[in-house]
């Protein structure tokens, strides 16, 4: 995933914008004023920090040495995925997707989109 490509995906929900509250280098992502996704989109490696139900963040640990605790930020509810490519591109947007949600609780089902399922195969 590129920096644009995180970007637009971050951008796609309803209702996000993107700011500039820490300095200009690192994105902050939020919808209804609650962050849901940081990113210094020109680090190398690329990484970005996401909200994560607590026992699913343990999980993908465990299973991904890429995603780890999240970085400056709550561990038990945060992870922060480095994007080398050995975290499958379809997995980091549905955790992208699950950060949205849980920082905007009922807003995709007020808005008729369909919930998300459990977590999938990756």
């Amino acid at each position: 995933m590129t920096p644009d490509e995180l970007r637009s995906a971050c951008l796609a929900f309803a209702g996000v914008g993107e700011e500039f509250p820490f300095d200009e280098a690192n994105s902050v992502f939020k919808v209804r004023g609650k962050i849901f996704a940081i990113s210094r989109l020109a680090g190398v490696p690329l990484r970005v920090s996401l909200k994560c139900d607590p026992e699913l963040a343990v999980q993908l640990r465990s299973t991904f040495p890429a995603i780890t605790p999240g970085y400056h930020l709550n561990k038990r509810h945060w992870n922060t995925v480095v994007l080398d490519g050995s975290v499958p591109e379809r997995l980091v947007r549905e955790m992208i997707e699950d950060s949205y949600d849980l920082a905007s609780p009922g807003l995709r089902s007020a808005a008729g989109e369909a919930p998300l399922g459990g977590p999938g195969p990756w």
